[in-house]
């Protein structure tokens, strides 16, 4: 199972998740899409692949920030689950990409499994986010073949 935890503030980065889902789905993954995530809502024998903008001062977007908070307070074991983070931002700020460091310094904190293989999308750039995103997932997907996914369609 790959579970999909959007992070976003005006619609970017639910709109890069929804193609990246989409993709993955006719590759022949199951997908779930969180769009506003819960602990317990999510398979912890999985991965997750978290998809975030960055806004203001490096904050995370309001929809995905209960979620960080309760990885901070809660020190969950998340020993079974890997993660790669995709992060949404705008080089010109000090704080370019911060919201998806945050989550994944939480999610390694909590014994996740780092892939190594993270994104960083600029809004300078003159690609689209979902573009960027889905020339990236095949380096995504081939970690998925690595840890042979048991549950893959």
């Amino acid at each position: 199972m790959i579970e999909i935890l959007v992070g976003s503030q005006m619609g970017a980065a639910e709109y890069t998740a929804e193609q990246v889902a989409e993709t993955l789905v006719q590759a022949g993954f199951p997908v779930r899409l969180h769009l506003t995530p819960v602990l317990e809502q999510l398979t912890r024998n999985s991965t997750w692949l978290v998809i975030t903008s960055t806004y203001g001062a490096g904050d995370l977007p309001d929809n995905i920030q209960p979620f960080a908070d309760q990885l901070a307070q809660d020190q969950t074991d998340l020993t079974t689950v890997s993660y790669a983070v995709i992060t949404l931002g705008d080089s010109s700020y000090d704080t370019f990409c911060l919201a998806g460091a945050k989550l994944a310094d939480l999610l390694t904190k909590n014994s996740a499994k780092n892939l190594g293989i993270s994104l960083n999308i600029d809004a300078q750039c003159a690609e689209l986010p979902e573009d960027l995103a889905l020339a990236w997932l095949p380096q995504f997907i081939a970690t998925q073949s690595q840890t042979n996914i048991t549950d893959k369609i």
